[in-house]
């Protein structure tokens, strides 16, 4: 038998796709169980202060449009400036304040007590619902 040098060899791949598709099966089958653990020394928190819940400031305001903080009633007419006074003095800032009004007040109305809540420093001011 005769061989011609000049001939181009055919390569047969199919043996080696067929291998690296059994190895990539075999790494997609083991590589979720593989679970990497990395040993860290976390800081001591602070378990020996305790976390105080500072009660809510309940404001509420009826039809007649009297306004009551904690037992302290407020005219509608002039509340901003007597309520930030008052809460420079007797309230927590970091309190968090729940509003309740009365339904047949308008939005307007209400929302002229929220702002002034707001902008006498208080951050967490929520409106109460029935629902």
């Amino acid at each position: 038998m005769h061989y011609d040098w000049d001939e181009d060899p055919e390569l047969n791949i199919t043996p080696l796709v067929d291998v690296m598709l059994v190895l990539l099966a075999i790494l997609m089958v083991i590589a979720p169980t593989v679970v990497y653990e990395e040993l860290i020394k976390l800081p001591s928190g602070s378990a020996k202060n305790a976390i105080t819940k500072k009660p809510p400031v309940n404001i509420t305001i009826n039809k007649e449009k009297e306004i009551l903080v904690k037992g302290e009633k407020f005219k509608f007419k002039g509340f901003e400036d007597n309520f930030y006074l008052y809460a420079q003095d007797k309230l927590d800032k970091k309190a968090a304040v729940m509003i309740s009004a009365d339904k047949r007040l308008s939005y307007g109305e209400v929302m002229l007590i929220l702002g002034a809540v707001k902008r006498a420093g208080f951050t967490e001011v929520s409106l109460a619902t029935n629902g």
